[in-house]
């Protein structure tokens, strides 16, 4: 009986409590205030609310920040305000003081309980103020951590264009610069520049990255022959991508599911399924299924997903024959997953917050490939897990690694269990090719720690402290 024969042949899903323990998701402010340059965030929620961005933020702020907190008080709550009145005294401030394109309203838990009509208000409000106002429902109750994102972009799914209306001035003017960017080369090497596009269907990507990294997918899917035709979001909300019926779109993050169901439901795109770009393997399999879907025969991506692996070489060998067990947290649980059993660890279960297994079938299914070829058992994938029986498994299971959520990293690293940030990935840049390294520092980190304190032997004085 080979190895295969025992290891079960599909993944199996498991559903343990119905409720997210996860970081709230209004802290999607964090970065798409950061990602969108000509954005303000007004959060409306309560103090507990306001509380939590100042100290969960508080650290991840490098700049003057563009986001407020509108706190709803007891005469809110009680409806003896006018909240239309309050939100439009706000929002004329903001627009006094900042003048952005767009004000994003984010609702909170507080906003869903006493059902404040948000969708209702924004409309009349935008034509007051003469600024677009978006709503996004980013409540604890509904989503989990890194779907505050999820809800924000299939908003603004449905301010996308659908036609980019070009003035003949701007046509004039656009002209003239193609002209002087082209001046002085040759008008060989012009014509080669624009020839090296294969003739395809518009593709739009969404998903919110760092510009580097956008850059960096961008070349990658460049390199192939495919032009991407625009990015949701953009770095501004008034360069929002055209989205026409038929356009062809493609998620970066697993976590963006309610976007892809809009773009196909509400402005008829045709959603391409692919593996999200974590990890070489996972960005080499994200670019097939593009250049497959378009018909165009990839090249050089064997060679290039090899290089990169050998450059990893100094971070697998503290990998291979690990475990990492994951709690669950931001929904990138599947692909890490997936990139470090292909890395030579095992995992033995796969905590989620939300599992949408349409959004995620081809990661899922190269996740069972993975498995297969690498010659390990498969996961086993718990939606909403109940993280006293995870703690559980944990103590019995004794994985090498844990991915968790800050809550529990202390009391675990307590017992003397390794554990790992899961909003560290969250921030970190870990698509593409180049990034792959920056994973592996984040996921070798607490190993590297803690053999060192061991060669320096303070593991014994750790554990002779918790005695006492």
């Amino acid at each position: 009986m080979t190895l295969a024969d025992t290891q079960p042949q599909a993944l199996t899903f498991d559903c343990e409590t119905g409720n997210y323990h996860t970081f709230c998701p209004i802290s999607c402010v964090a970065w798409l205030y950061q990602k969108i340059e000509d954005s303000f965030f007004l959060v409306i929620g309560t103090k507990t609310c306001g509380y939590f961005l100042q100290n969960a933020m508080g650290v991840m702020i490098f700049a003057e920040p563009r986001y407020a907190m509108a706190e709803l008080e007891e005469g809110d709550i009680s409806a003896q305000l006018n909240d239309y009145e309050e939100l439009k005294r706000l929002c004329d401030q903001i627009k006094r003081d900042r003048n952005p394109s767009v004000i994003v309203w984010i609702g909170t838990c507080t906003t869903e309980i006493i059902k404040m009509d948000l969708e209702g208000l924004a409309p009349k409000l935008e034509a007051e103020i003469g600024i677009p106002i978006v709503v996004a429902r980013a409540n604890g109750l509904d989503y989990a951590f890194t779907q505050g994102e999820d809800t924000v972009l299939a908003a603004m799914a449905a301010r996308c264009p659908d036609k980019a209306p070009v003035l003949e001035s701007e046509k004039a003017e656009r002209n003239a610069v193609q002209k002087l960017l082209n001046f002085g080369r040759k008008q060989e090497d012009v014509k080669a520049e624009e020839s090296e596009y294969v003739d395809h269907p518009p593709l739009v990507l969404f998903g919110s990255l760092p510009d580097p990294v956008v850059t960096q997918l961008t070349l990658e899917l460049k390199k192939q022959g495919i032009k991407v035709s625009g990015w949701l979001p953009a770095k501004r909300f008034t360069e929002l991508p055209v989205l026409e019926e038929g356009y062809y779109v493609c998620g970066v993050n697993p976590f963006l599911s309610r976007t892809a169901t809009t773009l196909m439901r509400r402005r008829k795109c045709k959603l391409i399924g692919a593996p999200f770009p974590i990890g070489p393997d996972g960005t080499r399999a994200w670019v097939e299924k593009i250049c497959s879907v378009f018909g165009i025969e990839p090249k050089g991506l064997e060679e290039r997903e090899a290089k990169i692996w050998e450059g990893l070489e100094d971070y697998l060998s503290l990998l291979r024959g690990k475990s990492v067990f994951f709690m669950g947290d931001n929904l990138l649980e599947i692909s890490l997953a997936r990139f470090l059993i292909r890395c030579g660890m095992t995992v033995p279960e796969i905590g989620i917050p939300y599992m949408d297994k349409r959004y995620q079938a081809a990661e899922l299914a190269l996740l069972e490939k993975t498995c297969a070829e690498m010659g390990v058992a498969l996961p086993r994938i718990v939606e909403k897990p109940d993280n006293y029986n995870q703690i559980q498994r944990i103590y019995d299971l004794k994985p090498d690694l844990v991915i968790t959520g800050m809550a529990h990293a202390n009391p675990l690293e307590a017992r003397g269990i390794n554990t790992k940030w899961s909003v560290e990935f969250t921030f970190a840049q870990i698509h593409g090719f180049a990034n792959a390294r920056d994973i592996l520092e984040l996921a070798t980190r607490p190993l590297r720690r803690n053999t060192s304190l061991k060669d320096l032997g303070w593991d014994k004085l750790v554990k002779e402290e918790a005695k006492v």
